[in-house]
């Protein structure tokens, strides 16, 4: 895959293309896994495996506090690697087929095992695949930006470059997963077999590792500290509980850290919220394919656009329409869900409305820390990303958890579908409420705060003047 790569080794030089979507594919290969984990596990493990959803949902909440706490150790491991491959890169090629076995185990739970092994081994797989495998791939990916170019704008175009690959991961998984669930399925009345699950997570897996061993194989770390850069860095470490207390008393890096948190519940409640509406309201799994591309497509589509857009109105205000424009979205579903074409209208504004938020989101974050280390003199860096990669962690994990939880307390059994009893109408009212109004309310209080409290550019601007620093 050489000739792929830019061949300078200057790390200011301008990269290719060859080598911008090389860096780009491996992205679309680990988050087809985030997608299927996102989506369909909730689902397997109630339908398939017959789990109780209210178990499962506290063994996954419980997991996510040892998933935030990982990003912390992957990256200093990954920082403290050198090996003939570079820092990251190695870790994706040393874990890029561990990851793919360890999904496989993750949707294979032993029919014969007693329940209550059975959520044992639920709890060390899920764990295994997220706290373990998929840090190991997506914190030494998302480094390669700041290994590859020193480049600013080089950055920037491997930033928007990964995002719309990731996206794209989304796409593929929502037109075709259902697809090949009925292709490997055992039974022709449902997706919903073990045989279906196996067959469908190993294509998914081989093109998973094709994906990411051509990122390892079509890019350069360029950027290498030297000695002196070492020592001084060295002198400028900041102790952790110093830059956690910094960062708890910057109130705009705090809102962020909320806002990501609440974003990212968001997401799983109508990833996870979107297979059980098209399950037992639309009576059809496969309509899960429109729901969720109406959104991702739509996300793809204005992330050309939202550049324009935030040198004209700000991050700020770009962000806090996205939230406006997803609330709107998520009533409209909800209130006039009964056309299709009304609905993909109202899944468009979700994506659009995310893609907005979510493309100001890493730099509203920068300028949070930013913030924070001119009023305090701290510089939290590490620790102000890894916080809000925890959020998203966080936000995933409490979502999915959350929604099990409701599920469960709402009667709904997995053994229902089996022996084709119809699940009681309290499930339904759940789904319905789940799927539009939790996303519509949450994204609403976000958009408030964002636009009555959240004066980070006026203050940033006040701090630099006061400092003489120019922007």
């Amino acid at each position: 895959m050489g000739f792929l790569t830019t061949k300078s080794n200057d790390p200011d030089t301008r990269l290719g293309w060859g080598e911008r979507i090389g860096y780009g594919v491996g992205a679309t290969g680990w988050n087809m896994i985030n997608g299927i984990i996102g989506t369909f596990l909730t689902v397997y493990f109630t339908n398939v495996a017959l789990l109780d959803a209210a178990v499962i949902s506290t063994l996954i909440a419980v997991s996510k506090v040892f998933d935030g706490a990982s990003d912390l150790i992957v990256g200093n491991i990954v920082d403290r690697t050198n090996s003939k491959y570079g820092k990251a890169r190695v870790w994706l090629l040393r874990m890029c087929i561990p990851f793919a076995a360890a999904v496989l185990l993750l949707f294979w739970v032993p029919s014969g095992f007693p329940s209550a092994l059975k959520y044992v081994y639920v709890f060390i797989m899920y764990n295994l695949v997220n706290t373990v495998c998929l840090t190991f791939m997506q914190v030494p990916y998302y480094s390669l930006i700041s290994l590859i170019s020193r480049n600013g704008e080089e950055r920037g175009m491997l930033g928007n470059v990964q995002q719309i690959f990731q996206t794209l991961g989304n796409v593929i998984i929502n037109a075709v997963f259902v697809t090949l669930l009925a292709r490997f399925s055992s039974s022709l009345t449902t997706e919903n077999t073990q045989a279906g699950y196996t067959g469908a997570i190993l294509c998914v897996v081989i093109v998973m590792v094709i994906l990411v061993l051509i990122t390892v194989f079509s890019t350069k770390e360029r950027v290498v500290e030297d000695k002196e850069e070492k020592a001084a860095s060295k002198g400028d470490e900041v102790k952790p509980l110093v830059a956690i207390k910094a960062l708890l008393t910057n109130k705009y890096w705090v809102i962020m850290f909320f806002a990501m948190l609440v974003v990212f519940f968001v997401i799983i409640f109508y990833s996870i919220g979107g297979v059980y509406y098209a399950l037992y309201i639309f009576k059809d799994m496969g309509q899960i394919s429109w729901m969720n591309n109406s959104i991702s497509i739509a996300q793809f589509a204005i992330m050309f656009a939202t550049p324009f857009f935030m040198k004209k109105f700000g991050k700020r205000w770009i962000y806090a329409a996205g939230m406006l424009v997803m609330t709107l979205g998520f009533a409209g579903f909800g209130l006039f869900g009964t056309s299709k074409a009304v609905m993909i209208l109202c899944n468009v504004l979700k994506g659009c409305g995310l893609g907005m938020s979510g493309g100001m989101a890493m730099g509203i974050v920068a300028d949070t820390i930013t913030y924070g280390q001119l009023k305090s003199g701290i510089n939290a860096v590490g620790m102000g990303n890894a916080g809000t990669s925890a959020a998203q962690k966080l936000g995933l994990g409490l979502g999915q958890a959350v929604f099990g939880w409701v599920m469960s307390g709402a009667g709904f059994k997995g053994e229902y579908d089996v022996m084709g009893i119809a699940q009681p109408e309290t499930v339904i009212t759940a789904i319905k409420f789940m799927y539009n109004w939790i996303p519509a309310v949450m994204c609403c209080i976000i958009f408030i705060i964002m636009a009555v409290s959240f004066n980070l550019d006026r203050d940033l601007a006040k701090l630099r003047a006061e400092k003489g620093i120019e922007e």
